[in-house]
């Protein structure tokens, strides 16, 4: 009678037992049936095993550049948080090197990526380019046309908000972009979100920008967004592929600086899906500039993009994950030019840089102004104040547009890190040099489309009786 490898009998040779144990026995069991020692089927059998788990760094193994420095109270504290974040993120087993630029600023738990981080790893972490993938810039220089004009075009032909464009004017992305999606994995089941958010920019910090060029006097659009549904889809996807191999390569790492390895089909299709979705957002940037150019029958003199939160696989093999980084390397990407775009606030240039490759930065320059303290740090922060007076006296010098037509005054250059400071910072470390400004004329954002939101007025009711309860306690009391 052929003997019977079971569960029970890796079990007794040592091996953990795992999913992988139904493959295992059966690879063992077919060679018993050949003829096979029960020794060699315990063998072949132990072959399925997963590598052991890669334990964590100790704290401080691999260190990591800090280009930042506190000029307030409030930056010590800051910088304090990032480090902090940073030190437990550089433990995870597959990281090799991290950087901090000037508007870094904590993103969640303790070892989460901060923004304004940069983590180079053997494998690609979804968690580190988080759902806003590929959040970038773009530049047309339109000359001849008064900012005021381009600015009002914009509005008109833009959409900022929650969800897509309403069918009947939504706008096909080109089909070389489409078939890409169609034929991966990991975006064939999201083309209709491709179609939809489509000439989209989305809310919160995302922009179209309206200035001149402080060399030439010529106006120019600057727009700011990322890759919309599509890409926190894809996000999403991601981390689940991620945290499969997190659990079986090593439990001990954070689920948020999970990743993928690169060597695998996984970490393939995952590399040629962002790529896809790179080229989405970039020709979503486009496309909005491409509309305004075609209402105004104007010419475009001049543009390029950058993307400022992405991950790039440089000449070493290894990944550089740029969490709200902008690349400041040569030859960071087929279609880049040597120019990049550094947005600072709304009242202020647009900084038109070329990266200097810094090895204290790891190849990468600031992508923004970055914050000091939380939206809802800052609300609470203007108590007394209206948010129209908080508007007037804040945007008195451009012209500050909301598409949903409601103040977001965590918008507001207020909201924000000193611009002269992260100026100052980016030319004490060496990571940029400054060429040219887009001086501001005006700006379009979101703004605050939840103000109104069911959920929010059930929550402010929820508040005011809360208050009225308290009140009502004190007085009995008194």
């Amino acid at each position: 009678m052929t003997e019977v490898l079971s569960g029970q009998d890796l079990i007794d040779a040592g091996v953990k037992q795992g999913k992988w144990f139904g493959r295992a026995l059966a690879a063992g069991n077919a060679l018993l049936e050949k003829g096979g020692s029960f020794e060699e089927a315990i063998a072949v059998a132990r072959s399925f095993a997963p590598p052991p788990a890669t334990p964590l760094y100790e704290a401080g193994t691999v260190p990591f550049h800090l280009n930042i420095e506190a000029e307030t109270p409030e930056e010590a504290a800051n910088i304090e948080s990032v480090v902090l974040s940073m030190t437990e993120l550089m433990r995870t087993p597959v990281i090799r090197a991290g950087a901090v630029m000037p508007d870094a600023c904590p993103a969640g738990p303790i070892g989460t990526i901060p923004v304004g981080g940069v983590a180079v790893s053997e494998g690609i972490h979804p968690g580190m380019h988080s759902a806003d993938i590929c959040c970038s810039m773009a530049i047309s220089v339109f000359p001849g046309v008064a900012p005021a004009t381009l600015l009002d075009t914009v509005q008109a032909v833009t959409h900022f908000g929650p969800g897509g464009r309403p069918r009947g004017q939504q706008i096909r992305p080109p089909a070389e972009v489409m078939q890409r999606f169609s034929a991966n994995p990991l975006l064939s089941d999201i083309t209709s979100a491709a179609i939809e958010h489509f000439g989209t920019q989305g809310d919160g910090n995302h922009f179209a920008y309206v200035g001149t060029l402080k060399s030439s006097g010529e106006t120019a659009l600057v727009t700011h967004h990322g890759s919309r549904g599509p890409g926190a889809r894809l996000y999403s996807k991601g981390m689940r592929v991620a945290e499969n191999f997190r659990r079986l390569l090593s439990p001990e790492t954070a689920p948020q600086n999970a990743w993928i390895p690169a060597d695998t089909r996984e970490g393939d299709d995952y590399w040629a899906a962002l790529q896809a979705i790179r080229e989405w957002t970039k020709q979503n940037h486009l496309v909005i500039h491409d509309m305004a150019a075609e209402r105004l029958s104007a010419h475009v003199a001049d543009r390029f993009w950058n993307e400022h939160n992405f991950v790039f696989r440089r000449s070493d093999g290894l990944f550089y994950h740029g969490k709200g980084a902008t690349p400041a390397f040569d030859n960071w990407a087929e279609d880049a030019t040597d120019l990049t775009l550094i947005p600072l606030n709304m009242a202020e240039p647009v900084l038109i840089v070329r990266g200097n490759n810094a090895a204290n930065g790891l190849g990468f320059s600031p992508h923004g102004a970055g914050r000091n303290f939380s939206r809802t740090q800052h609300r609470r922060m203007q108590a007394g104040r209206t948010d129209a007076e908080i508007f007037a006296e804040e945007t008195k010098a451009i012209d500050a547009r909301f598409f949903s037509g409601v103040t977001d005054i965590s918008e507001l250059p207020s909201a924000y890190k000193s611009a002269a400071s992260v100026r100052r910072q980016i030319e004490h470390y060496g990571l940029a040099e400054v060429v040219d400004e887009v001086l501001p004329h005006g700006c379009i954002m979101a703004g605050d489309w939840e103000k109104d939101a069911p959920w929010r007025k059930k929550k402010q009711r929820r508040q005011e009786q809360g208050a009225g309860r308290v009140d009502t306690l004190s007085e009995a009391g008194g």
